[in-house]
């Protein structure tokens, strides 16, 4: 948990780069990516790179619990009913079902993180974490409010399990890419969807199917369906290597080695 919290810390400015860029946010959607990593700061301040930030943290502990959780009553499960398949498919249909399961508990906190993040100094809707949820719950229809955007969330998870079917260790690096790639319009409809009535074409992007036709219609292919997606590559390293660092000092701290 503490080694997920500092690494999605530290790519947080590239993850709401990410979101202003994807949602073609009017303030930075003539900018490509590394000038809005400078355009943000010189607006917003430094800590503007960090907006929504806060909710992501309060997301990863839960996240990380229900997955655990659930992945171990999903390969009981699985395993009981013996349905003629090997224990590494096993293992993979309980990772993948716990994860759907993880998503879903907590994805109020990521609509909150991504409406946070999307605003900008001097134009904001939300104070804070808990106004936003009261702002959503009490305008978009109550807790259905809260899971605009999941069904893409859902279908993009499938890449990431075919691939991992077929790839050993070393290779998971690559098929972590390639399953980004392949889901990453997924990610765009996601974001589109979440931010809901925060965006002026918002009745446009009401269900998956739609969203993904419009932002193609609108935008194209690379500065719609695939804007932004150098971020999800670019932050891949820094974020695994503080991840490991972090829980390597952990261990040392705790005396778990």
């Amino acid at each position: 948990g503490v080694a997920g919290c500092c690494a999605k810390t530290t790519t947080a400015p590239l993850d709401r780069v990410k979101i202003l860029l994807q949602a073609h946010n009017h303030h930075y959607k003539h900018l490509g990516v590394f000038s809005t990593l400078c355009a943000v700061p010189k607006k917003e301040g430094y800590l503007g790179l960090y907006k929504g930030n806060g909710a992501m943290m309060i997301r990863i502990f839960p996240y990380g619990a229900i997955q655990f959780m659930a992945f171990d009553q999903y390969k009981k499960v699985v395993i009981k009913k013996q349905l003629g398949i090997s224990g590494h498919v096993h293992r993979l249909m309980a990772g993948s079902m716990a994860g759907i399961t993880a998503v879903i508990c907590t994805y109020p906190l990521d609509m909150v993180r991504v409406r946070l993040a999307f605003q900008v100094k001097g134009e904001h809707k939300y104070m804070g974490i808990i106004h936003a949820f009261k702002m959503i719950y009490t305008k978009e229809g109550g807790f259905s409010g809260f899971y605009r955007g999941l069904m893409p969330t859902v279908v993009g998870m499938a890449p990431y399990a075919v691939l991992k079917t077929h790839v050993n260790l070393l290779c998971g690096g690559i098929a972590g890419a390639i399953a980004q790639t392949i889901s990453y319009p997924l990610d765009v409809t996601r974001r589109r969807m979440q931010l809901g009535a925060v965006l002026p074409d918002s009745e446009k992007c009401l269900t998956m199917v739609q969203t993904l036709k419009y932002v193609y219609q609108q935008h194209g292919i690379r500065r719609g369906l695939y804007r932004g997606l150098s971020l999800n590559y670019i932050r891949c390293i820094p974020s695994q290597a503080v991840a490991f660092t972090t829980y390597e000092l952990m261990k040392q701290f705790l005396h778990l080695n």
